[in-house]
């Protein structure tokens, strides 16, 4: 069967920069320079995506191009073993597709619930929590506001629909949810600037504190960030390397991609600190991304004008920026999933796609539960800072040791007449930097986790709870290339794949499969 092919090169960057761009790059960013010293985060970030995010970012889709395969089936054709770090990557992206929905959901939601912000900032502050999801604040209390059961449903139709004719579709819908959250963006950003103080705002944004340097947690967070924000460790660009054609130029096609990222990345930041200092907020501003999408800026908004109309429409723009920012990174990460399976078990992709989508539906069905908030932070604590990062540490080993960084030095360059990808630079961030780094901020993670725990503090859940939404799905993830190949074996089509597999050595450039 022959694979399928992006539609351009066009299609491809927009699809890779709509899955990079999320709502971390709208809440998370902005808080993370606010909380570093302004403009020396952004210089540390700027180190971090140059060292190790572009190197990253690049591998992965000239190994998917090269393999024509998802996460699992690329590992496997560097090395025979590494299968399971693929399946590792496919698994943790599954779990995070699950709650990731349901944020997109909670997103939808307050495109209507906008609309009760009005001029009262302690009630503005509310709404999300009281009215729109109504959480109890804990890991108890399962009922589910009606509402929310819509919102989830729409949510769910829209990535299916996104994304079940393929990479043909993704490459049609890219075209407006990539160019959309960028013209709301803009939109509030020229609100933000007519506000009193907003030019405050842009100075502490923009320029340095050159004393925060000193602060590791700075380097830590700056380079967390850029792995969490490029969509590398996480299955999807290699799924969506295996859909570009062979003459794709892959240094130019992902310098635009990380250098866009960065870009909206800013715009966002733009954005918080004009209307944040611009409302006498900017003592709120802060790293936690719930609290400043749902919390901190309706509060902002309901400061904006004494007309609620005005308020409520801006806040409208905002929460509809949220959505087109949620639909492209939620359709990728199923994209990579399905993708992985179908190679797999050699179903047909259209299949797989809706069989991922329905049972990672019913799964988030906990996430917008009155419970669903604690859940999620549980969840989504462990697969951001303990599962991405062990995985990225694996998929570095295997690549940097286990195979010749040649060979995908040699198809990073592929089609580049200059100004290529050097290969010191490629080696050492790849065999060296990433994985320390990687290695590096799991450790600091994790010491400070058992720290918490040591201190008889679970970050206000229950042990219980913790073990079930932290251990034992982290548990999962990392062995879930155990768990495939257990099921694979009483697969006919899954046994064929894998009787049919080849190395890296063996795949043949010249046929487009």
């Amino acid at each position: 069967m022959a694979r399928e092919k992006w539609t351009g090169r066009t299609s491809f960057i927009l699809a890779a920069i709509g899955s990079a761009v999320g709502l971390g790059n709208a809440w998370r960013f902005p808080g993370l320079v606010s909380k570093h010293g302004g403009g020396a985060f952004l210089l540390v970030y700027v180190i971090a995506m140059l060292v190790v995010g572009v190197p990253l970012l690049m591998t992965e889709v000239a190994i998917g191009r090269k393999t024509r395969l998802g996460a699992p089936g690329s590992m496997r054709a560097i090395h025979k073993k590494a299968e399971g770090i693929g399946w590792a990557a496919t698994a943790n992206a599954f779990v995070i597709a699950c709650y990731y929905a349901a944020v997109f959901a909670w997103v939808l939601a307050m495109v209507v619930g906008a609309f009760w912000i009005g001029t009262d900032t302690v009630g503005a502050s509310k709404v999300f929590s009281d009215q729109v999801i109504q959480t109890t604040w804990t890991t108890s209390g399962y009922s589910i506001p009606w509402w929310m059961i819509i919102a989830l449903v729409v949510a769910w139709g829209l990535i299916y629909l996104c994304i079940r004719n393929g990479v043909s579709g993704v490459s049609k819908v890219v075209n407006f949810t990539v160019a959309a959250p960028v013209v709301l963006l803009l939109i509030l950003a020229v609100r933000g600037f007519l506000l009193p103080g907003a030019v405050e705002g842009l100075k502490v944004f923009f320029v340095p504190d050159f004393s925060a340097l000193k602060d590791i947690t700075l380097w830590v967070d700056a380079f967390g960030q850029v792995f969490y924000s490029l969509s590398i460790m996480m299955a999807i660009m290699f799924a969506y390397g295996s859909f570009l054609k062979r003459d794709t130029n892959i240094v130019a096609d992902c310098a635009v991609i990380a250098v866009a990222d960065m870009l909206i990345s800013v715009l966002a930041g733009i954005v918080m600190f004009t209307t944040m200092y611009g409302t006498g907020l900017q003592d709120s501003i802060t790293a936690s991304g719930i609290a400043t999408a749902f919390i901190v800026y309706p509060t902002a908004f309901a400061s904006l004008t004494s007309i609620p109309l005005v308020n409520n429409i801006f806040a409208c723009i905002f929460y509809l920026m949220l959505c087109t920012l949620a639909i492209d990174s939620a359709f990728s990460i199923i994209e990579g999933v399905s993708t992985a399976l179908a190679d797999k078990f050699g179903v047909e992709k259209r299949k797989m796609t809706f069989r991922v989508c329905l049972v990672a539906g019913l799964i988030s069905i906990l996430f917008i539960t009155r419970a669903g908030l604690a859940w999620l932070d549980i969840v989504d604590n462990w697969c951001n800072y303990v599962n991405l990062l062990v995985i990225g540490v694996m998929e570095c080993v295997a690549i940097g040791w286990f195979f010749d960084v040649r060979k995908v030095h040699k198809e990073v360059n592929l089609n580049t007449k200059r100004g290529g990808m050097p290969y010191w630079w490629l080696n050492c961030s790849i065999r060296f930097v990433a994985p320390l780094v990687l290695s590096f901020l799991f450790l600091f993670n994790f010491v400070k986790m058992m720290m918490t725990y040591a201190e008889g503090g679970s970050y206000g859940y229950a042990i219980w709870a913790e073990c079930v939404a932290g251990w034992l799905v982290s548990a999962l993830v990392l062995v879930a290339g155990i768990i495939v190949k257990a099921v694979s074996r009483k697969s006919a089509k899954a046994r064929a794949e894998a009787a049919a597999a080849k190395s890296w050595d063996e795949i043949d450039d010249n046929v487009e499969a």
